[in-house]
């Protein structure tokens, strides 16, 4: 079931991305690069599709993504403003016009009673100044809470490309 909703929004997202002649980046930590895997399952993202960012550990945030050290000893690696952070940087280093940045528990450890398993963060920025964030708790194993993850973040950004297309702004 998973992978046919997955499948489904990343069409309407090639569909936009096209339609607005836009390409996407991904910055990704707890999904290890399933957002991207996911888009790139369709024949012909490379019209669309950028490149995609896997920064696991707090040093691979810093040294590919620019993250400063201060974000994440303020605020943590499980962050909105580390999610935020991870768009911006994503963007930066690419050619792309939209960055959707995934951060989060996946579990089955690694929790705390401020961010228990299965909190994921989530940003959209792009190159016109929408910067989005989003924190949310998922219920279920790693490979539930990784693909609810990727979910949530095709969902956030056809919606963000659906308003833009009808000129609505935020």
């Amino acid at each position: 079931m998973m992978d046919s909703i997955a499948e489904v929004l990343a069409r309407q997202l090639e569909s936009l991305l096209i339609r607005s002649g836009q390409r996407l980046v991904t910055a990704e930590s707890c999904t290890g690069g399933g957002l991207a895997e996911l888009v790139t399952r369709i024949a012909g993202c490379s019209q669309w599709f950028e490149c995609g960012y896997v920064a696991y550990s707090n040093t691979a945030k810093q040294e590919l993504l620019d993250i400063s050290s201060a974000v994440l000893e303020n605020y943590g690696a499980i962050s909105e403003q580390t999610a935020l952070a991870m768009a911006e940087g994503a963007l930066r280093h690419s050619h792309a016009h939209i960055a959707v940045s995934i951060t989060g528990i996946a579990g089955p450890g690694g929790g705390t009673v401020d961010k228990p398993v299965g909190t994921v963060c989530f940003a959209w920025v792009n190159r016109d100044g929408l910067a989005k964030t989003a924190r949310t708790r998922f219920q279920g194993d790693r490979l539930q809470v990784r693909a609810q993850s990727c979910l949530l973040a095709l969902q956030g950004l056809v919606d963000i490309l659906d308003k833009q297309g009808s000129g609505i702004r935020d």
